[in-house]
């Protein structure tokens, strides 16, 4: 590989770790619920988007190439179907929950939880692209791409699954 194309795709893999980084980190944790190893995953998903790109790999959209790369890796640890400690386990060796905070703080985050569950609840043609939009923050062109549908219809589906989450949120 030569000097000029090296520097060309260090830069590229900079950009995408500047711009990327913290939602990967935020995915990762929600999916495990582990943020040592979810931060572990996501610079995995780095050194393996290096290596792709040195071997002369080409990435279309760096943002979804980079989730599909963590979702990978999520579901690698998954099977390890490593132990789950207990909370007192985990306490024994140092971990300390975090104070609430600010009652309007808590009560913004058990609002942001309870969405995120009733995501759940949307029949399946919904519950992806909210999923995408809302939760790993995709645009409109990426979430097409993914499904392969128009952006239109990734539109529709939107609108109608934000609808059907505010009312399932008020029935809640």
């Amino acid at each position: 590989m030569i000097e000029q194309e090296e520097t060309r795709l260090k830069a590229v893999l900079t950009a995408a770790h500047l711009n990327y980084e913290k939602k990967l980190n935020i995915h990762a944790f929600f999916k495990l619920n582990d943020q040592p190893l979810g931060e572990d995953l996501v610079q995995d998903t780095f050194m393996k988007t290096w290596v792709y790109l040195v071997r002369g790999g080409k990435i279309d959209t760096m943002r979804s190439f980079l989730y599909h790369i963590l979702n990978d890796l999520i579901i690698d640890e998954y099977r390890k179907n490593k132990k789950h400690s207990s909370l007192n386990a985990i306490m024994e060796k140092g971990f300390e929950p975090a104070g609430a905070g600010s009652p309007e703080r808590f009560f913004n985050f058990l609002d942001g939880k309870a969405s995120i569950l009733l995501i759940h609840r949307l029949p399946e043609t919904y519950r992806r692209v909210m999923y995408m939009r809302y939760v790993q923050e995709m645009s409109i062109k990426e979430m097409s791409l993914i499904t392969g549908q128009s952006k239109n219809a990734i539109t529709v589906q939107t609108h109608r699954g934000l609808k059907k989450l505010k009312k399932l949120y008020k029935l809640s």
